[in-house]
């Protein structure tokens, strides 16, 4: 017996409430954007700058006693890791990264021997292999730098939807893709939840996660607009997207699944790129349907592929990527 999260036939109206969809969708970016102007995102080291140590110890790393040992010193943001090198079975190594401290370029004296004898308190006989400083003009490259990255996939989407189908297409899945990005920034503002370089990963993976359930409705579209050349765009699209349901509503479930067990069991030190994976899957999935589809809707598409047309596609309509 096979499971199935969707009946098979299905005929929802995915239209029939477009105007609240789409402005619930426009006014939620709006909102995300007033978020990040006047409260701003909770950045991390990464963006911030700050002191990298690493150290050796003669009993078992426990992150728990490290951030209670450096507690006292209000150091602010500060992320323990424990470092597994399997060429050594026998050290117990960390990685402790401490924000920038106010007025500071890199980090003092009095600073660097406040940390160790706090450290040591934990095990006398600590080594610490590493002491370094990450400034803020590395981190402002940083930032750049995730800025570009997060830009020109944007752009690469753009292209190759736009060589795939058509530009209408091209517009509609880059709107989907921006809608989810713009709302996940908004919610790691609202939320404040440390936003560092594993956020920017995990922004690039919604946008593949979004494209590729985007592409799936997108193929259907284009083999229906194909099939029924008299049926009206908003049928074709309320046929494709229920065909695909299934698919779309498995794949999440599924991912979803994995992602939640990773939150409540990884720990803290991935959980907030998990937190962003979880949030990008929900709003890529909704995006899918009732943004991609509903701009395909008010830009209208071609027909009929059969012969080329100069002036709604282009003459890489029919590449198949």
């Amino acid at each position: 017996m096979r499971l199935k999260l969707i009946p098979t036939g299905t005929k929802f109206d995915f239209f029939g409430l477009s105007k609240i969809t789409f402005g619930a969708s426009v006014l939620a970016m709006v909102a995300s954007i007033v978020l990040f102007f006047l409260v701003g995102l909770n950045y991390g080291i990464d963006f911030l700058g700050g002191t990298t140590i690493r150290t050796d110890s003669a009993i078992a790393v426990d992150v728990g006693d490290y951030r209670d040992a450096l507690a006292p010193l209000d150091l602010g943001d500060i992320s323990i890791t424990e470092v597994f090198d399997p060429t050594k079975p026998d050290q117990n190594v960390a990685q402790i990264r401490i924000q920038t401290q106010e007025g500071q370029e890199a980090a003092t004296t009095d600073l660097e021997r406040a940390v160790k004898d706090a450290l040591r308190k934990v095990d006398p006989e600590m080594k610490f292999l590493e002491w370094s400083t990450v400034g803020p003009k590395v981190s402002g490259e940083l930032t750049q730098t995730a800025v570009i990255a997060v830009v020109l996939a944007i752009f690469a989407v753009l292209f190759y939807i736009w060589l795939r189908f058509e530009w209408q297409f091209s517009v509609g899945a880059v709107a989907a893709l921006i809608h989810d990005i713009v709302l996940t920034i908004g919610v790691f503002s609202l939320l404040q939840i440390k936003f560092d370089l594993a956020i920017i990963a995990a922004l690039l993976t919604i946008v593949g996660y979004s494209l590729n359930d985007t592409v799936v409705v997108f193929d259907r579209v284009r083999e229906n607009l194909r099939k029924f050349k008299k049926k009206p765009l908003k049928e074709v699209l309320n046929l494709s997207i229920n065909e695909t349901l299934s698919r779309t509503v498995m794949t999440s479930v599924t991912t979803l699944i994995a992602l939640i067990s990773l939150f409540v069991l990884g720990g803290d030190v991935i959980r907030g790129f998990v937190f962003a994976m979880i949030w990008g899957v929900v709003v890529g999935t909704y995006s899918s349907v009732f943004v991609a589809s509903n701009i395909l809707l008010r830009l209208d598409v071609k027909r009929d592929w059969s012969k080329p047309d100069a002036n709604t596609g282009n003459q890489f309509a029919n590449i198949d990527a």
